[in-house]
């Protein structure tokens, strides 16, 4: 069994890297080819594309953690994170609208990842508000992801990781205006 899951994984890991760098759209036989495995290998792991195509997008959904640190300063230390991720070589924007955005197709269950993993990320951030006695965290929370995903499309779109500074400030002037201060 541990052979056979050192091949899912190194199919799994191709696949992140070849989605991610290249897009969804890269083919089967390219798969198999960069992961050492046959076709028939790969879809023994993964019946389909599609299933693949799941399995990337699962496996690229990491909780952020919470810290005993003030909520507003988590928060904050969130779109510094985004900075040090936007200068990393290769970076490429958001996985999961990335793979929404080439599938063209609401009903792909990436779509229903994508949400998933989005709505995690909003209740992270309500998490911390509510933690922080704000008046309204569903609202504020929405706030705060449509900064990050503006920052992450800027950040692409500009190919300047400075941009996360900029949402980082606008964030600063959110949590202050919902009495949320936060101290550098």
């Amino acid at each position: 069994m541990a052979s056979r899951k050192s091949t899912s994984e190194r199919i799994l890991e191709t696949a992140d890297r070849l989605f991610y760098g290249q897009g969804i759209a890269v083919g089967v036989d390219t798969l198999a080819a960069e992961a050492g495995v046959s076709k028939r290998t790969l879809y023994n792991h993964y019946p389909s594309k599609d299933a693949l195509i799941e399995a990337y997008l699962v496996r690229r959904i990491r909780l952020i953690p919470t810290s005993d640190k003030p909520p507003a300063r988590q928060i904050l230390d969130d779109f510094d994170r985004l900075e040090r991720a936007f200068a990393g070589e290769g970076f490429r924007g958001c996985a999961f609208v990335n793979a929404v955005a080439e599938l063209k197709d609401p009903r792909h269950a990436a779509n229903a990842i994508a949400l998933r993993f989005k709505e995690m990320r909003r209740q992270w951030f309500r998490a911390l508000l509510v933690r922080g006695g704000v008046a309204d965290p569903d609202g504020l929370s929405l706030q705060l992801l449509l900064l990050v995903d503006g920052a992450i499309a800027a950040a692409l779109v500009r190919n300047d990781p400075t941009v996360a500074r900029a949402a980082r400030d606008a964030a600063r002037v959110l949590l202050a205006a919902a009495g949320m201060e936060a101290r550098d």
